[in-house]
């Protein structure tokens, strides 16, 4: 099971009903952050979800509006005493720039790790997670991120027992240990079907629409999308700042056909973004204009 909430739609400034930009996913009792921007903190209270176990907290690129809420969080997390170490991944620089943050948040009571982006793409598996960074088109170094939960194949009975499979080991090998047993070595494919289809979530904002964004939410349970303008008379504003109208979002969805989309990223000046939507869902019937305090609990098919 994966846990999305959307903790702050908004850019560039927050709003009384609007956070800044930050999104969480929850899998296993691990957490993990994708941006930080200013009332994060505030979300996360209003959800009743704890900072305390957040893992890894990934940056999309390193505008205030994304980042500025990371000393805060990162103080309550030492108050709320966390000593396991915090893994942050974003673009190059990373290090430098989360430690001029810190110096209003000098001591920790954990360690931070750091892994910067250089690649156009990169993979990483921390804890539950399959992290997919990639490159996007801001006018900043700017990353999108897909967030995936792996599932092994079924347990198959016949196959254990036609690899001559000690049924001691059965059970380790279905949890996706390898292991030694009386000089031989086993791994888990001898006892395990093909893969199943896990769970993904893709997150991107502050960029054009570029195809490498519907190649990475090709059929994801959830597509977290900018949406930053809905009106008309826009789109050479967003293409000057390198953002993205609702309906060019729409178009990437349409491209990839995933199973939801939730627009996000609003400017300050949309004040209803739901005056839109039935000419997004044109588009991509599948689209929903996003709300701070969103959530959706993501489950593997039943098989």
């Amino acid at each position: 099971m994966l846990d999305i909430c959307l903790l702050g739609t908004g850019g560039m400034m927050p709003l009384p009903y609007r956070w800044l930009t930050a999104m969480m996913a929850r899998c296993d009792g691990s957490s993990l952050l994708i941006d930080c921007g200013e009332g994060t903190q505030v979300a996360l209270k209003e959800k009743g979800w704890s900072p305390k176990p957040i893992d890894v907290i990934c940056f999309t690129h390193y505008h205030a509006d994304h980042i500025s809420g990371l000393p805060g969080l990162l103080l309550t997390m030492g108050n709320a005493e966390r000593t396991e170490p915090v893994t942050l991944i974003g673009p190059k620089g990373l290090e430098r720039v989360v430690n001029a943050l810190r110096t209003i948040a000098p001591e920790l009571p954990f360690q931070l790790k750091f892994i910067e982006l250089e690649e156009n793409r990169n993979q990483f598996q921390i804890g539950p997670y399959v992290i997919d960074a990639y490159r996007v088109n801001h006018n900043v170094v700017c990353y999108g991120y897909s967030i995936s939960i792996p599932r092994a194949g079924r347990f198959d009975v016949e196959r254990a027992r036609a690899q001559n499979v000690p049924m001691k080991a059965w059970s380790r090998l279905q949890k996706g240990e390898t292991l030694e047993l009386d000089g031989v070595t086993y791994t888990p494919d001898m006892v395990l079907g093909p893969d199943r289809k896990g769970l993904k979530v893709t997150y991107c904002t502050d960029t054009r629409p570029v195809p490498v964004i519907a190649e990475y939410a090709d059929h994801a349970d959830l597509f977290i999308c900018e949406g930053m303008y809905g009106e008309d008379g826009k789109e050479a504003k967003a293409r000057e700042y390198k953002h993205m109208t609702m309906y060019e979002a729409a178009n990437l969805a349409k491209k990839a056909q995933p199973a939801e989309m939730w627009l996000t990223h609003y400017s300050p000046s949309l004040n209803r973004p739901d005056e839109f939507i039935d000419k997004v869902r044109e588009i991509f019937p599948g689209a929903k204009t996003a709300r701070d305090g969103w959530t959706r609990e993501l489950t593997f098919d039943e098989e």
